[in-house]
This record gives C-alpha cells, sequence and structure tokens, in this order.
C-alpha cells in the first residue's frame, strides 16, 4: 500500500505543480503583473500551507520548538536543497528587482527573526523566545511587505509594458487562460500539490520504517522535507516550463511567509520558545539567505548557476549528516 501511496503522491506533485504554474502565469497575464509577484504572493503562501498547519497545531500543543523549528528546517531546506536542485535543472537568471528588493527582504526577515528570536543568546533575556508581541510584529510586517511588493509589482509592468502590436497570431490569445479557469487550476494545483505531499510522505515513512531507519533519521529527514514537497515541485515544474519568476519567487516567497506569516501567527496565539532549536541551526538558516546574496552580487551573474546550485545542494547533505550524527 506505501507503494501505491508513493506513486500517487508524487503524480498528485507533478500535475499539481504543473496546473499551479499555468493558472499562476495566466493570471499574472490576466492582472498585468509580473509572474515574480505571483509567485511570491499567491504560489508562496498556497505551498506554505503544510508549514502552517504544523506550526500552528505544534503550537497550540504547546511544542513550541517544533512550531519553531518546521520554519527554521523549511526555510533551509527550501535555498540549500530546492533552489539547489532547481538551478542544476535550469539556472535561474535574476532581475534587478530581485537583487535591489526581494533578495535583501528575504535577508532582513531572516536576520529580524534571528533578533527576536535569540533575545537570550544576544541580549542576555532569561529565555530564547518569541513573545506575543513580537508575534503581532510579524504580522504587520507581512502586510506591510503585501503591500509593497504588489504595488511595486504593478508599477514595473506598467514602466516596461510594451506598445500594442498588430494582431497577427490569435493562437497566443488562445492559450491565455479566462479568469476563472486560472483561478481553478491555481487551487486545483495547491490541493494536488498538498493532497499528493501528505500521501508521498506517509508512504515515505511507512517505507523508511520497513527498512529499518531510525524514528531520528524519519523526523530529520522525511518529516522536515515532507512539508516543503509542494515548494520543491512548484520551483522545478515552473524552470523546466521557462517560468524562472515564479520559481524564484516561490522559495523567497514561502520563505517570508514562513517567518512572518507562520510564526507571527503562531507567536501571536502563544509565546514560542527555542528549545531546542539552537543558534547553530538560526545560523545556518541565515547563511543560506547570505550564500543567494552572493550568488546575485559576487559569484554569478544576474544568475543562480548549476555550479552554484550543486554546492546549495552539497552544503544541505552536510547539514543533514551533522544533524544526524548529533
Amino acid at each position: 500500500m506505501f507503494v501505491v501511496e508513493i506513486i500517487i503522491g508524487i503524480v498528485l506533485l507533478s500535475i499539481g505543480a504543473s496546473w499551479l504554474t499555468d493558472g499562476a502565469s495566466a493570471i499574472a497575464k490576466r492582472l498585468k503583473v509580473s509572474e515574480f509577484l505571483i509567485g511570491v504572493t499567491i504560489v508562496a503562501v498556497g505551498t506554505s500551507m503544510p508549514e502552517f498547519v504544523v506550526s500552528l497545531q505544534s503550537a497550540i500543543a504547546g511544542q513550541a520548538d517544533v512550531s519553531i523549528g518546521n520554519v527554521v528546517g523549511s526555510n533551509i531546506f527550501n535555498i540549500y536543497a530546492i533552489l539547489g536542485l532547481t538551478t542544476i535543472i535550469a539556472p535561474l537568471p535574476l532581475t534587478r528587482q530581485n537583487e535591489r528588493r526581494d533578495i535583501p527582504i528575504c535577508l532582513a526577515t531572516t536576520v529580524l527573526l534571528c533578533i527576536l528570536a535569540l533575545d537570550g543568546t544576544l541580549w542576555g533575556a532569561e529565555a530564547n523566545i518569541l513573545s506575543r508581541v513580537d508575534g503581532v510584529a510579524l504580522l504587520l510586517l507581512y502586510g506591510l511587505f503585501l503591500w509593497y511588493i504588489i504595488r511595486g509589482g504593478r508599477k514595473e509592468m506598467t514602466a516596461t509594458e510594451p506598445a500594442p502590436k498588430p494582431q497577427t497570431t490569435p493562437a497566443t490569445d488562445q492559450k491565455s487562460h479566462p479568469v476563472w479557469l486560472a483561478v481553478a487550476m491555481v487551487g486545483a494545483g495547491l490541493g494536488g500539490l498538498v493532497w499528493g505531499s501528505d500521501l508521498f510522505l506517509e508512504g515515505s515513512i511507512e517505507l523508511a520504517r520497513r527498512v529499518g531507519l531510525s524514528e531520528a533519521v524519519i523526523g530529520i529527514v522525511l518529516v522536515a522535507a515532507g512539508t516543503s514537497l509542494p515548494e520543491l515541485f512548484a520551483s522545478i515544474v515552473p524552470a523546466l516550463k521557462g517560468k524562472s519568476e515564479i520559481a524564484l519567487g516561490n522559495i523567497l516567497g514561502s520563505n517570508i511567509a514562513n517567518i512572518l506569516l507562520i510564526l507571527g501567527t503562531s507567536a501571536t496565539l502563544t509565546p514560542l520558545r527555542l528549545g531546542g532549536i539552537t543558534p547553530t541551526d538560526m545560523t545556518v538558516m541565515l547563511s543560506a539567505v547570505v550564500m543567494v546574496l552572493l550568488s546575485a552580487f559576487v559569484l554569478g551573474r544576474r544568475k543562480i548557476t548549476r555550479a552554484e546550485g550543486a554546492i546549495f545542494l552539497l552544503i544541505y547533505v552536510v547539514y543533514t549528516l551533522w544533524l544526524l550524527r548529533g
């Protein structure tokens, strides 16, 4: 049965990612905004729903370290594993807005989380904790981020909108889906990603247990990566289809949403103590965004190359092995 769950899960993930990519691209065209904007908002929030559910349930149940650990682990996985694998498959070009606005915002958000969550380590407070005040502040910042990114996205499209061309190829219009169909494709795609990731995760855990892997390995590797499967497929499929803006927007947007929206909501409900999440884990999460920044400004020429993607993936493998040995 677990083999069937794994196969059906992969199929649903693949189909869901394809529908989500096509629907998101169609919505971007209809709203006259960039595909990156759709990726950093609709796609990113949608694919972050598994993390949202896990973190919220953990916070309510009093398992704050699971709530924070889920976000920290997911953000590390998003960049080092997902971005690494995606760029190995298809190098991701970066726009000037990515370099000057989007990557710095992601970095600033990550630095802010480290400052707020590590108040015990940094400032000598009683414990490393995200308070309710911190949670409300994170939620307000997410609202401000959405307003800023939507306002900026519309301005970019208006400034770069080409002059209208003569109607010579009606086939182009036929490929543009109606709004209702595009929205339905996004909804169905997100549903397929979430359902597919659940099935794949359940089947993989059962397979791992039958093979004889420990619960620690299952928890650290499979469960942590399992909640990020929607982001994985929602990044790889757009990259293969030449929709790199959606892929990059999904990765950066998911990291921002994980911190500002998910931890903001969880901490507002109940203060979150870091518990087993160490400053080392937070540093690795921060280093991931710094690596993207280095790729944009130092290593690459306005793109993240296959070689850089391989380095990202290697770092994730080393980090995972270090966790398992600990």
